[in-house]
Formats: structure tokens, C-alpha cells, sequence
């Protein structure tokens, strides 16, 4: 039997990885307030209308076939991808949320001494699937918060290989257009992937989400999700797409049965029903302006956003964080985003008519104001 000094040597040289303790844990968005009843959750940028009727009923059908393991090959749902989005469903790859998608491409490209580069306020899970990988993360500044194609063109090395590129960003809601994205791709040394990151692209009325790009050219990858517009998020639903080449090698590190039946069935009905998700696009349309337009008025000024949420600037931390506690003592739970280098401002979900009033209703009692 070891002795207990025994026992701390072995402990001590079981070690992970180099880069994976220097990765932050993840925080979502909270949904839980301490003494509140009718809580309103608007920080995590879920559709207050949540999923079609069509994909409800499709996810309850696929109770009946809970004993069957899921299909490998995701046939159903890369075939109906490629009817909406007029996309060759061989180069579709499904994955657990878009995250999954974003992990393959790091695990596939990215070893010790490769850099990965993102924007500074970016989606968090660039810089921990580039740690997990053992790869060097480098963070290029913005302009004004969005997305400088200078500034990342001029941090591109011969250790580049994949640039991440959330278009709209997340957290701050603003989108560059198609003539910069053209310009980034056709700007990358020859080594490196850019990746357009479309959690929010269907928010965008006749955005492809950069699909020409791809088909033009061997370097470019988008993914996408089912967690926002479609309201899939308790699904962890997420395609991408980009050349063969690419897709193939992500495909032989995908898990065979990653999806569940459920989760694909509901999908397929969600992003064929282009009605309902229509309804989604107008209806977020209308309320973000009508949510920016009443913060503004108050005193609570945000970027044009092309998402389903606005990102509200304060004077300070301070003034941020205090109107992040009044509104919590009012039941509604938004963002902080400190952690992306945006310490004054809150990113607030655009949920219905109801929600957006009472959250332009509670920040200007918190500013002193009335409505």
C-alpha cells in the first residue's frame, strides 16, 4: 500500500495539458434571482418566443424512439439545411451547438505554438477551444467595438492558423459586410482558416452569412446555430459548413452519435418551418429598435445592433453594475460583460413588447426618470 507521501508524488505528476488550467470556466447568463417570483430572463439572447410549434411537435413525436441510437450521418437535418440555405449537404457538418463545430476546427488546426486569432471583444469559447487545443490565443483590438480586418490582417503570422470572426458579434451586436469580409479572406497567409462565427446571421434579413464567400473560395468555414432564432438552446443544436477538404477532417474527429434523435428531429422541423422563423426576424427587428430608441432617450446610449439583443453603455462600471443590481432587485436578470473588456455596459436580451417595457421602465427609475 503507498504511503500518503507516495500518494502526493503521484497526484503531483498527474498533469493536464499545457493550456488548459490557464482556461476560465465558462458563465452563462444567471436565471435565478434570490426572492423574486416573476423573474424576467434577458441574459442569454434566447427567443422569448421560443421554438416553432413545428419543432415542438417533431421533439415530442421522437419520445417514441428514445431506444434507438441516433443516426450517424445526420442525413435528415444536412439535407434540409441544404434545401433553406441552398447548401450542398455533404460539406454540412452538424455538432452540439455551434461551440462543437468551433472546438473541431481547434482540435483539427491547432497544435503547440499556433496562434489563433479573435477580435477583443469576442465570443468567449474562441480563446478556451484555442487553450484546450494548446494553441496561443491572440486578441486584436476593435474599432469602437467592431471588427478592425486591419488590425487582424496585420497580426497574422506564419503561426496563424484559424481567425474567428463572430458576424454580428456577440456581445456588442454590430457586423462588418461583405466587401471586408472578402477583403480579411483574401488577405490571410495561405496557412490559415477564417472562421465566420453566424450564431446571429438569420437576424440579419438577407444576409448569407457569408455564404458566397465560401463557395468562392478554400479558406473559409462559417457555423452556425439553433440556439437563438429557432429557440433550440436546451437542445444544443449547431451546423457548419465550408469546402469538402475542411469538413471531411472535422468529420473524422466528430463523434458518431453526437447528436441525440430528439435534438435532430426537432431541428430539421425548426429550420424548414421559414415562416415561423420570418416572425422571429420581424418581431426582434421591431422591438430591438423600439428597446434602443427608449434607452436612448433615458440617457442609455448602444451601437446599432444587427442581433436579437442591444449592448447599453454606461458612464462607468460603477453606473453599469448599479443598474445591473436594480434591476435584479426588479426581477430582471440582463449581462454584465466585464469579462469581455466591456465593464460599462449590460448586453440585454430583446425579448417581447412586455419585457422591452419593463426593462426601459425599471433602467430609468434606476436613472431617477419616469416613464
Amino acid at each position: 500500500m503507498p504511503t500518503s507521501r507516495e500518494v502526493f508524488d503521484m497526484a503531483n505528476k498527474i498533469k493536464p495539458q499545457p493550456g488548459i488550467m490557464n482556461i476560465a470556466l465558462y458563465q452563462g447568463g444567471a436565471s435565478h434571482v434570490e426572492g423574486a417570483t416573476n423573474v424576467l430572463k434577458l441574459s442569454s439572447n434566447e427567443n422569448p418566443l421560443g421554438p416553432s410549434d413545428a419543432a415542438k411537435d417533431a421533439f415530442s413525436r421522437a419520445v417514441h424512439s428514445l431506444h434507438r441510437y441516433p443516426n450517424t450521418d445526420h442525413a435528415s437535418l444536412r439535407a434540409a439545411i441544404g434545401e433553406v440555405w441552398s447548401v450542398d449537404p455533404d460539406r454540412v457538418i452538424c455538432g452540439v451547438g455551434s461551440d462543437e463545430i468551433i472546438h473541431f476546427l481547434c482540435q483539427a488546426y491547432v497544435g503547440k505554438k499556433d496562434e489563433v486569432i479573435f477580435t477583443e471583444h469576442g465570443f468567449a469559447m474562441y480563446r478556451i477551444s484555442t487553450l484546450a487545443a494548446g494553441g496561443t490565443p491572440v486578441e486584436v483590438k476593435e474599432n469602437e467595438r467592431v471588427t478592425d480586418v486591419d488590425a487582424i490582417l496585420a497580426a497574422c503570422t506564419a503561426k496563424t492558423k484559424l481567425v474567428f470572426i463572430a458576424n454580428p458579434n456577440n456581445p456588442t451586436g454590430t457586423m462588418i459586410g461583405q466587401s471586408e469580409l472578402a477583403r480579411l479572406a483574401e488577405g490571410l497567409p495561405a496557412q490559415a482558416i477564417l472562421v465566420l462565427d453566424g450564431a446571429y446571421a438569420e437576424y440579419v434579413a438577407g444576409y448569407d452569412a457569408g455564404l458566397k464567400l465560401i463557395e468562392g473560395r478554400d479558406n473559409v468555414v462559417m457555423t452556425r446555430t439553433f440556439s437563438k432564432i429557432y429557440g433550440l438552446g436546451g437542445l444544443r443544436v449547431g451546423w457548419g459548413y465550408g469546402p469538402q477538404a475542411i469538413i471531411d477532417v472535422l468529420n473524422r474527429i466528430r463523434g458518431p452519435f453526437n447528436m441525440s434523435s430528439g435534438a435532430l428531429t426537432a431541428a430539421e422541423a425548426a429550420v424548414r418551418d421559414v415562416a415561423y422563423t420570418a416572425k422571429c426576424r420581424d418581431d426582434n427587428a421591431r422591438w430591438r429598435e423600439w428597446l434602443a430608441k427608449g434607452l436612448a432617450e433615458i440617457g442609455v446610449p448602444s451601437d446599432t445592433s444587427t442581433a436579437n439583443f442591444v449592448l447599453a453603455r454606461f458612464g462607468s462600471e460603477d453606473e453599469a453594475n448599479a443598474c445591473d443590481d436594480h434591476l435584479k432587485s426588479q426581477g430582471i436578470l440582463v449581462r454584465r460583460v466585464a469579462g469581455y473588456k466591456l465593464p460599462n455596459c449590460l448586453r440585454i436580451t430583446v425579448g417581447d413588447e412586455s419585457a422591452c417595457r419593463r426593462v426601459v421602465h425599471a433602467v430609468a427609475q434606476f436613472k431617477g426618470l419616469r416613464t
